[in-house]
C-alpha cells in the first residue's frame, strides 16, 4: 500500500513538472520576443515613446538660427560683426518667423539660416517688449524654392506632465534638441508676466531663445523664451518658460496687421478680494477686484471709479481675481465702451466704461 502511495505521489510530481516545462517552453519566446513591450508601451493616445526622431524631423527644418549684424557707427565705414543671436519658427509660406523681442531689439541687420543651409536677410514686421514676442519676414525670390513651415497645435492645451522638446541654437553651437517634460501651465491672456507663461524643464540656453517648443508628434505648442535666473545668475536649475502658442499666435496676427499689440487701458490698479477686504467692505462673497488706485487721468478717473470700488463684472461676465480681469482690459479696443458692475458701499452699480489705449507697457 505504500509502495502504491509512492508511485502516485511520484507520477503526480513528474506529470506536474512536464506541464510546468511545456508552459516554460511556450512563454519564453514571447518573452524574449515583447520583452521591451512589457516595459514600454507602444505610442498610442497617451502612450510612452522611446524616440522622438520622427517629431524631430517634421519640425526641426522650420527652426532657424537668427544671426545679427550690429554696425559699428564709431568705426570706419560702419564697419560691423556677424553674431549668433538665437533661434526662431518660420510660421507661414509668407515667410514670417515667430522669434523673441530680446534676440533681435539691438540688431541693425538680422540674417536668417535655415537648416538646409539657405541664408536670407529679413525685415522685421512687428515686436511686443510686453510679451517679448518679434515677427520677421523674409522673402523668397526664387520661384518654386518654397520654406518649410512648422505644423502648429492651436486646439490642444499643453497639460503638466506632457513630454515636450525643445529646439534652437545654444550657443552658436547649431541646431540643438533639449527633451523635458510640462512643469506648470499658465493663462493664455494679454497681460505680462510669467503666469501667461508655460514652465519647463527642457533645456532652454543663450541662443535657444525664439525657438521652438514642440510635443511629440512634432506640433509647435510654444516659443521658447528664458531661463529663470536667480540673482543675476546664469542657468535656470531647470526652470525655463516657453509662450503658449495660441498667446504667440494672437500675438502674430496683431503684429503682422498693426506692427505692434495694441491694447487697452482703464487706469486702475486693484487687488483680489479677500477674507479681510471683504469683512471690511461688508462683501457677500470673495469674487471680484477691489480698486486700490485710479489714475486722475485715466477712463476710470472719467467713469468715476473710486478706490474701494469692487470691480465684479466685466461685460457680464464674473471677475474671479485680477489676472482676468486685465487681461479683458489688455484685449479691448481702445475707444470701445465695456460696462463694469461694481459694487460701492453695499450697492450695486452697471458703470459704462470708455476703455483707452495703453502706451506705457510698450516702452523700454
Amino acid at each position: 500500500m505504500a509502495i502504491k502511495d509512492t508511485l502516485l505521489y511520484v507520477a503526480k510530481a513528474v506529470t506536474f513538472g512536464l506541464i510546468m516545462a511545456a508552459v516554460f517552453l511556450f512563454v519564453t519566446p514571447l518573452l524574449t520576443n515583447n520583452s521591451s513591450d512589457l516595459f514600454f508601451q507602444k505610442r498610442g493616445d497617451n502612450g510612452f515613446e522611446l524616440s522622438f526622431s520622427k517629431a524631430v524631423r517634421r519640425a526641426a527644418p522650420a527652426v532657424v538660427n537668427i544671426y545679427s549684424l550690429s554696425v559699428n557707427r564709431n568705426q570706419p565705414l560702419n564697419s560691423g560683426s556677424l553674431q549668433g543671436l538665437g533661434s526662431g519658427v518660420i510660421m507661414s509660406k509668407e515667410g514670417y518667423i515667430l522669434t523673441n523681442y530680446h534676440v533681435i531689439k539691438q540688431a541693425d541687420e538680422i540674417v536668417v539660416a535655415l537648416q538646409d543651409g539657405r541664408k536670407f536677410t529679413s525685415e522685421v514686421v512687428g515686436s511686443d517688449p510686453v510679451t517679448d514676442l518679434a515677427v520677421l519676414k523674409v522673402e523668397v525670390k526664387v520661384e518654386g524654392n518654397t520654406l518649410p513651415i512648422v505644423p502648429v497645435n492651436l486646439g490642444a492645451p499643453a497639460q503638466v506632465g506632457d513630454v515636450v522638446l525643445a529646439i534652437g541654437n545654444p550657443y552658436n553651437l547649431g541646431q540643438t534638441i533639449t527633451q523635458g517634460i510640462i512643469s506648470a501651465t499658465g493663462r493664455n491672456g494679454l497681460s505680462s508676466g510669467y503666469l501667461d507663461f508655460l514652465q519647463t524643464d527642457a533645456a532652454i540656453n543663450a541662443g535657444n531663445s525664439g525657438g521652438a517648443l514642440i510635443d511629440t508628434s512634432g506640433q509647435l505648442i510654444g516659443i521658447n523664451t528664458a531661463a529663470f535666473q536667480v540673482g543675476g545668475e546664469g542657468g535656470g536649475h531647470g526652470i525655463n518658460f516657453a509662450i503658449p502658442i495660441k498667446l504667440a499666435h494672437s500675438i502674430m496676427g496683431k503684429l503682422i496687421k498693426d506692427g505692434r499689440v495694441i491694447r487697452g487701458a482703464l487706469g486702475i490698479t486693484g487687488e483680489p478680494v479677500g477674507p479681510v477686504i471683504a469683512q471690511i467692505l461688508n462683501l457677500p462673497d470673495l469674487a471680484g477686484v477691489v480698486i486700490t488706485a485710479v489714475d486722475p487721468n485715466g477712463p476710470a478717473a472719467k467713469a468715476q471709479l473710486q478706490p474701494r470700488d469692487v470691480i465684479t463684472k466685466f461685460e457680464g461676465e464674473l471677475v474671479p481675481g485680477v489676472e482676468m480681469l486685465m487681461d479683458r482690459i489688455a484685449e479691448s479696443t481702445p475707444n470701445q465702451q465695456v460696462t463694469m458692475t461694481i459694487i460701492r458701499k453695499g450697492k450695486v452699480y452697471d458703470v459704462p466704461v470708455t476703455i483707452g489705449e495703453n502706451v506705457a507697457e510698450d516702452a523700454e
